[in-house]
């Protein structure tokens, strides 16, 4: 065997050896490593509060990653919490007094459908026209869910919150007074008392706005009765304009200036 024969062969073996002990160690690695995770599989399957803490910690990390990344913080369950619906997939009903009332108050479309799809829902299950409830959160809020009067009522349908902060408490407390929703529901259900109440719309509007026991109650209870007749109306299918014409009618010169201020009130809320 020559010299050269020689070293080539041992230049194989030696290629040989380490490929088996490369093998070897790699192998034994795997295995290692299964046996890792099958004990930390154990560990937390009988230590949950360990499992908690790993995702904790772990959805923490990803937090951070996404944070560093983008540049704001990701909350991806932020979807969760929207009050939107997509109008689209509201019934036409539904979606047309959403879309009218869109326009009339320069509100996005999509919270307003969800308003609306929960107006029509409490509705049909308490006997109250929804487009009435929906008249009176226009009316009161313009739809803003964190209004608040002089008075201290609040939200979208103007509860009075330290009123009926019993009501409130089923939802977790008075603060949940600026959650659309929960505002709905409490400002829908001092509706239906006040109405029960007085025995009548009119009367339990008056009710609603504190005015039952004044001589006058600034043409409230007419406000909201002229746009759930308007709302009324789209509900049935009837184009609206959004910003009914001010009409003028002829009066007495003494009745004049009164006449046109509570017209000017009923179309423009």
């Amino acid at each position: 065997m020559t010299a050269t024969e020689k070293l080539s062969r041992g230049i194989r073996t030696f290629a040989s050896d380490v490929a088996q002990g490369f093998f070897e160690i790699t192998h034994n690695g795997f295995a290692l490593l299964g046996l890792v995770v099958m004990f930390a599989a154990i560990t937390l399957t009988a230590r949950p509060e360990l499992r908690q803490a790993g995702e904790l910690q772990l959805m923490s990390w990803l937090k951070s990653r996404q944070i560093t990344i983008m540049g704001i913080e990701v909350d991806a369950d932020a979807i969760e919490r929207a009050t939107a619906l997509n109008p689209k997939d509201l019934p036409k009903q539904q979606a047309a007094v959403a879309y009218w009332l869109s326009k009339k108050y320069r509100v996005a479309p999509e919270p307003l459908s969800a308003l609306v799809a929960e107006a029509y829902e409490i509705g049909a299950r308490i006997q109250l026209d929804p487009t009435l409830i929906l008249a009176v959160m226009a009316v009161e809020s313009g739809f803003n869910p964190f209004a608040q009067s002089p008075v201290g009522a609040q939200g979208l349908m103007q509860v009075m919150t330290r009123v009926h902060s019993d009501k409130y408490e089923s939802f977790g407390g008075k603060l949940a007074a600026f959650d659309p929703l929960t505002n709905l529901r409490v400002g829908t259900k001092v509706l239906q008392e006040c109405i029960e109440r007085a025995g009548s719309l009119e009367g339990g509007l008056r009710y609603y706005v504190g005015a039952a026991n004044l001589p006058d109650d600034g043409g409230y209870a007419m406000k909201v009765m002229a746009e759930h007749a308007r709302l009324y109306l789209v509900a049935t299918g009837r184009a609206l304009p959004s910003q009914p014409p001010l009409l003028i009618p002829v009066v007495s010169p003494a009745k004049s200036n009164a006449y046109v201020e509570k017209v000017a009130t009923l179309a423009n809320p």
